[in-house]
């Protein structure tokens, strides 16, 4: 039987607690993704936050908060196979118990740390990437990360821009950050009028584009150093990219 949920995380830890108690999942899948076959059949798992919470609680108590945070970081990443790949991980770590943060190399265990690794590894990228610009009322910044990093952000942007109002806008995903002030939450959002500038933005944006130009040295210049930290894929959201036709 597969398992098919509404792709939220406790939609996910809803389906394995089912996979659990009812009918052991031969897989789990998104609804929205879901591609139909005669041979497998397939229920509809409503999400539910109390056994949700149940299968968060015993992760944390059988397995370990490490366990947790890895599914976690699997779940927002972009592995077409992440449900699955969480399924197999749980089976084994509730075996194991905390055992299963010692192994690495485990087939079941391996693409977890991996996945687990890019996510946590775009994340920490993205908040010396983003950009910020003043539109007087908020800030604004915009990404398009291969990646669902958006939450992992809120924290760290929230308390170095206390006190401000800003919009971190996931534009491939059409989801946002929307903090006022003190707190934040995580929005659909899909503006797709130009996001208006301050007076001012423009003239901080040409002074940073000619501080980036000049300040390089063109005997000492690495395209293929520069490309490995920042890659060309998220080079367009970038002003000092933009503006100094770098791309």
């Amino acid at each position: 039987m597969d398992y098919l949920y509404d792709g939220s995380f406790d939609g996910l830890l809803t389906s394995i607690y089912y996979s659990y108690y009812e009918q052991r999942a031969q897989g789990i899948y998104s609804e929205a993704s879901y591609q139909f076959n005669m041979f497998t059949p397939s229920t509809v798992i409503q999400s539910d936050p109390v056994l949700a919470a149940r299968v968060y609680d015993a992760i944390d108590r059988k397995i370990s908060v490490y366990s947790l945070m890895q599914i976690y970081y699997v779940y927002l990443s972009n592995n077409t196979a992440k449900e699955n790949l969480i399924l197999k991980y749980l089976q084994l770590g509730f075996q194991l118990g905390p055992k299963i943060d010692s192994i690495h190399s485990h087939p079941e265990v391996l693409p977890i740390r991996q996945t687990a690794k890019k996510v946590s590894f775009e994340a920490e990228r993205f908040l010396g990437l983003l950009r910020f610009t003043d539109t007087r009322n908020y800030l604004y910044a915009v990404l398009e990360p291969d990646h669902n990093i958006l939450i992992l952000l809120a924290d760290h942007f929230a308390d170095r821009l206390a006190g401000e109002r800003f919009i971190i806008h996931d534009k491939k995903r059409s989801l946002a950050i929307i903090c006022n002030k003190k707190d934040w939450y995580l929005s659909d959002f899909s503006e797709e009028a130009a996001i208006p500038d301050s007076e001012t933005e423009q003239l901080y944006q040409e002074l940073w584009a000619k501080y980036f130009t000049g300040i390089s040295i063109e005997n000492r210049k690495n395209k293929k150093l520069q490309s490995h930290f920042i890659p060309q894929r998220y080079r367009h959201n970038l002003v000092e990219f933009r503006k100094s036709e770098l791309l």
